[in-house]
Formats: C-alpha cells, structure tokens, sequence
C-alpha cells in the first residue's frame, strides 16, 4: 500500500533532480510542488479556521446563555456552524494531509533504486546483475539494514563507470548538498566521533547535526505562526485546548529532532523547507483572509442592526396596540402554550366551587366565622393555632369547650385573610408562635383531652363530608 502511495512521489522527485541535477535542491522543489497541490484545500481550511474565530464572541455568548445544558449548547453550536458555513472539522483533515506526504517521500529516500528509480527487484535480489557488481566492486554497508539500497545507491553513484549498463533504470544521483552528504544519517554524538584536527571530519558531522535541531525549530515556529494567526474560538473547551496546545508547542519540535537523527539528513531537509513554506503560507493567507473576514463583519453587522431596528420597530408597534386595546390572538400560538393557559382557567374554576361548596356547608352546619380570629397575626387567620382560644389560662373551666368551638369555626376557613396587608415582621411572628408554643406545653396536660374529643369530633364530620367531594372531583376530572 505504501509503496503503492510512494511511486509517484518518488517519480517527481526523480523528475526535479533530472532538471536540477542536485539531490538536496530537488527535495526542496519537491515541498514547493507539494505546497502548490494542496494550496487550494488549504486555503479552504484557512478560511473556515478564520471564520470560527470571528465567531469567539458568539461562542461565548452561547456558553453563557446555555450554562449547565451542555445539549443545549450543543445544539446551538451547531446551528450557528450551519448560519455561518463553518466546518470546525475542514481544518483538522486537511492539517493531516502532510503525514501520509512525509511518509511516501521517506518510503522513496529509503528505497531510492526500487522505488524512486523504478529498477526491478530482481536485479537487486541475490543472483542479480546489480547485486553481483556490488559483491565484485567491494560494496560494504555501514548503515542499518533498513537503508541498505540508500548505501547502494551512494555506492553505485561513486563507481558510476561498473554500473551504467546493467539497467537503463539506473541514474547517478548526486548526494552532496552544501557540502554535506545527506544520504548519512546525521550523529548525535558526533564530537566523540569525528577527528577534530581535521575540518573535513567534524565540519560535515556538525551540519548533519544542525539539521534535526533547525527542522525541531522551524517546527516550533511554524506552530506559534499559526496559533498567533489562529486565536482560540473560545467556548466551554477553550481552556482545555489551550492546554493541549501547550503540550503540542513542546512535543512537535521533540519529534521532529528524534525523527531528523534516526532518518537520513534528506528528510530533515525536506522537513525544514516545509516549515518554512508553511510560515511564508500562513503570513500571506492570514493577511489576504483578513480583509475579506473584515468585509464579511462590516455586512454581517450592518445586517444585525437592521434586524434589531425591525424587531424594535415591531416591540413599539404591539405596544400600540396594547395599549388601545387591539390586540388579538396569534393563531400561530403554540398548542402547548393554549393547553397551559386552559388549565389554568380549569383549575381557577374548580378552586372557587370548592370555596362555594364549603361556604355553603358552612352556612348548613351553622358555623359562623369572625371576621379577624384572636389567632390572626397579620394576614395568616390562624398563625397562633386553629383552636387558640386567649384567656385559656385565666379561664380554665371554660378553656375545653372554647376551644373545641374554635376549632369549629376554624374547620373551614381560609388560611389567609386577603383583606388583610402582612405587616407583621417574620421575626415578630416566630417570636409570637414561639410563645404560644412554650405556652402550650405548659398546659398541654390540661388541653389534651378536650382536644381529643374534638379531633374525634372533626374526624367524624370530615369522614361525613369529604367523600362525596371526593367523588364529585372524580367526576369533574373525568
């Protein structure tokens, strides 16, 4: 499959040496050839990736509006992508494009005489033409195994003349670039290697060291360009992305110093000019966006304050017609809305046949009801107790039939006096309850049988008058 990837790649490197006739120079051809590819799907991803910034305030608007429905956030978010035209995942898939390039190109740098040159297997393979000339002339690898044919093909390079014609496929590639012979693998620890008495040793072991470190740099500026031109869109995950980019700022140079010392040097290089292009790209796409995102908000905010005027225009207008009394029901009204305000009225209605059924009870039973009880505390008719009855300690023979005839009256009548303003203080009250708490504990002993008999009493008539509201509320629900 990757060889399959890597053939063309490896075609248009050969193509670019041919014209250039310098292995380094045509890898960096080769970036500026794959940049132009995918210029266009770039540019695309640069676009949607800007606009999902501009949309950082309405973003957070949202995040603030929705706080605690992630759903609904959710939901939000997505019908703003869709007003907007916005992708959030267009920038993520198109980042992901150089990976499977950078592995196709190491797949022709690694194999540059199967894969690059096209020359068959079978030369290569023990018995072969090649391979026999190789054994003949001497060839031995001192790199890994895993770039074997890169040795060969340095090999075959430098003894051109016992090679040209065994295969037509066969081209002498030049491997020096800058004096530096990029088909080596660069050394981490080259100063205990080299033979510093000599500048032909260490001078050549010190570039190849410099590439790694440039291409982890060039890696790091590459990413703080683009991050710089790509703010955060804020939104609940803007935190944690800002973390991870942190963590991204620091692990892509590491990787891409690991990766330039255990490949040859010419990945490295093609690694550092594509990070230069990719610096040259964002500068210029950023500035070219830039004015046509401004244009875009100047419209989208013209077309805001148009839609705010109409919408106030339309507030003042019903307004109006409030205040003449003209307004009338939208038949657009939702069937939700109409059922809520239908039980409403239902139960209002069923609340004051209740009042009148007991009112009416009442009047039977001949109970009669003060206007304001001794046991009213501001607008609460029975704050001290249904059956209080005031002079229940300075009376105590008449204490028991007073109260059961105050929890009489009491049976059916409205908690809450609303001809009554409540100006009590809360503390006020508490403190009164307080007291006639303590009061009746003290003579709970003397209360408690004459209570008895009245809640016997209660209990009986409730029982006579309750089930057939019971009944008649069934029948009102049915």
């Amino acid at each position: 499959m990757l060889n399959a990837i890597a053939k063309p790649f490896g075609i248009l490197l050969l193509w670019i040496y041919g014209i250039v006739g310098n292995y380094g120079v045509s890898i960096i051809l080769f970036a500026c050839v794959v940049k132009l590819i995918l210029l266009p799907f770039q540019m695309k991803s640069k676009k949607s990736m800007m606009r999902m910034n501009r949309l950082s305030g309405k973003m957070k608007e949202l995040e603030k509006r929705h706080e605690g429905n992630q759903r609904k956030y959710q939901e939000e978010v997505a019908k703003l992508y869709k007003e907007e035209g916005v992708s959030p995942m267009s920038g993520c898939l198109w980042s992901l494009i150089p990976f499977p390039i950078l592995l196709a190109l190491y797949q022709a740098i690694r194999y540059p005489l199967t894969t690059m040159m096209g020359v068959p297997a079978e030369l290569l393979a023990e018995g072969g033409a090649i391979a026999a000339k190789l054994a003949e002339t001497g060839f031995a690898s001192t790199m890994n195994d895993a770039y074997i044919q890169l040795a060969q093909s340095q090999w075959i390079s430098a003894h051109w003349d016992s090679f040209a014609g065994l295969s037509e496929k066969l081209v002498q590639i030049n491997y020096n670039f800058l004096g530096l012979n990029i088909g080596d693998m660069p050394q981490w620890n080259f100063f205990v290697k080299c033979d510093w008495s000599s500048t032909a040793s260490w001078l050549p072991a010190l570039g190849l060291f410099l590439i790694p470190v440039i291409s982890g740099v060039m890696s790091w500026l590459s990413m703080k360009v683009s991050q710089a031109a790509n703010p955060s869109a804020g939104g609940a995950q803007a935190q944690a992305a800002a973390q991870q980019m942190k963590i991204m700022n620091l692990m892509m140079p590491l990787v891409s110093v690991y990766i330039g010392f255990i490949m040859p040097a010419a990945l490295g290089v093609y690694w550092i000019a594509n990070s230069l292009l990719a610096v040259i790209q964002e500068l210029i796409l950023n500035r070219h966006y830039k004015k046509i995102m401004d244009a875009e908000d100047a419209e989208r905010l013209e077309r805001d304050k148009l839609r705010e005027a109409e919408y106030e225009r339309k507030r003042q207008e019903t307004e109006r017609l409030k205040a003449e009394g003209a307004t009338t029901r939208n038949a657009n009204t939702s069937k939700k809305k109409l059922q809520a305000k239908q039980k409403a009225e239902l139960d209002e209605l069923r609340a004051a046949a209740v009042r009148q059924e007991k009112e009416e009870r009442r009047k039977k039973l001949g109970i009669t009801e003060e206007e304001k009880p001794a046991s009213q505390v501001g607008n609460r008719r029975y704050a001290r107790g249904r059956a209080y009855v005031p002079d229940r300690y300075t009376n105590p023979e008449a204490a028991a039939e007073a109260t059961a005839a105050a929890a009489a009256e009491s049976e059916f009548g409205e908690s809450i006096d609303e001809l009554e303003v409540d100006d009590v203080p809360v503390a006020e009250s508490a403190a009164a309850e307080d007291a006639e708490t303590a009061a009746d504990e003290g003579a709970g002993a003397y209360e408690s049988d004459a209570a008895n008999e009245d809640s016997d009493l209660d209990t009986d008539e409730d029982e006579a008058f309750d089930e057939p509201d019971e009944d008649e509320d069934d029948e009102q629900d049915q």
